[in-house]
């Protein structure tokens, strides 16, 4: 991102500071709040559907991917309504799709499946018009290069995003993310300093920081060119950034 561009709010899992996450008074609320974009998390069921859900298993303990969509519980919502709640609004998807993120069945870590990207990209090409083009901007994201890549394969017009959450076991991540046709990565807020923004710029990745709720410290991330914040409290950062001349 050049200096020129503001940075943008993205509301993480919706306004959810003020609302349950990854709902649809969620997202509804991040409109009112000022987002520019939604960041939410899509998982698979055990028919196939794909539902909106951070975590692997229900808050009743059921798991999400030995539950029929339609006995999902009544705040879990599907990517499509999430979507047409999020209009107006740019949306990053997260693909919960990791090794050792599916949760377990029997005692054992579930097996990774890549079905969930069809599913994904599916949807969106359902989605767009007769030019191909969805009506709100979509960057798909991940914390794993299979499922990024399984995306960009099936869509390269898609947008990805690597997400970053340790560098020390693995330093050459940036470059490896630029390389393989990501165009952002989006890191936890604690690896992120003037040095790793320049980095990322001249890679020609965007870098979208999460999660981010101080204020001083959003000025902060503005004032190195960061693209985005993530937050679960869009409209306390925008009024950050406006009174700090950063909007």
């Amino acid at each position: 991102m050049s200096e020129s561009e503001p940075v943008l709010i993205c509301a993480h899992r919706g306004a959810s500071a003020a609302h349950p996450d990854n709902t649809i008074s969620a997202f509804e609320g991040a409109r009112v709040e000022g987002a520019d974009w939604v960041e939410l998390d899509v998982r698979l069921t055990k028919d196939g559907a794909l539902v909106v859900s951070h975590d692997a298993v229900y808050a009743d303990g059921r798991g999400v991917w030995a539950t029929p969509s339609a006995e999902r519980p009544g705040s879990v919502v599907l990517l499509d309504a999430a979507l047409d709640a999020c209009s107006g609004m740019g949306v990053n998807v997260e693909i919960k799709n990791s090794p050792g993120d599916l949760g377990q069945q029997d005692g054992n870590p579930l097996a990774q499946d890549l079905a969930v990207c069809d599913l994904v990209v599916g949807l969106l090409a359902r989605r767009a018009d007769d030019s191909g083009t969805v009506a709100q901007e979509i960057v798909v994201s991940s914390f794993d290069e299979a499922t990024l890549a399984r995306v960009r394969s099936l869509q390269p017009r898609l947008d990805t995003a690597y997400l970053v959450f340790d560098l020390s076991r693995d330093p050459g991540l940036p470059e490896r993310a630029a390389a393989a046709g990501d165009v952002a990565v989006n890191p936890w807020d604690r690896l992120v300093d003037e040095r790793f923004v320049r980095r990322c710029d001249a890679l020609g990745l965007a870098v979208n920081v999460w999660t981010v709720d101080d204020p001083d410290r959003i000025c902060e991330l503005a004032r190195m060119g960061v693209a985005a914040i993530i937050t679960n409290q869009p409209a306390n950062a925008r009024a950050a950034l406006v009174a700090a001349g950063l909007l």
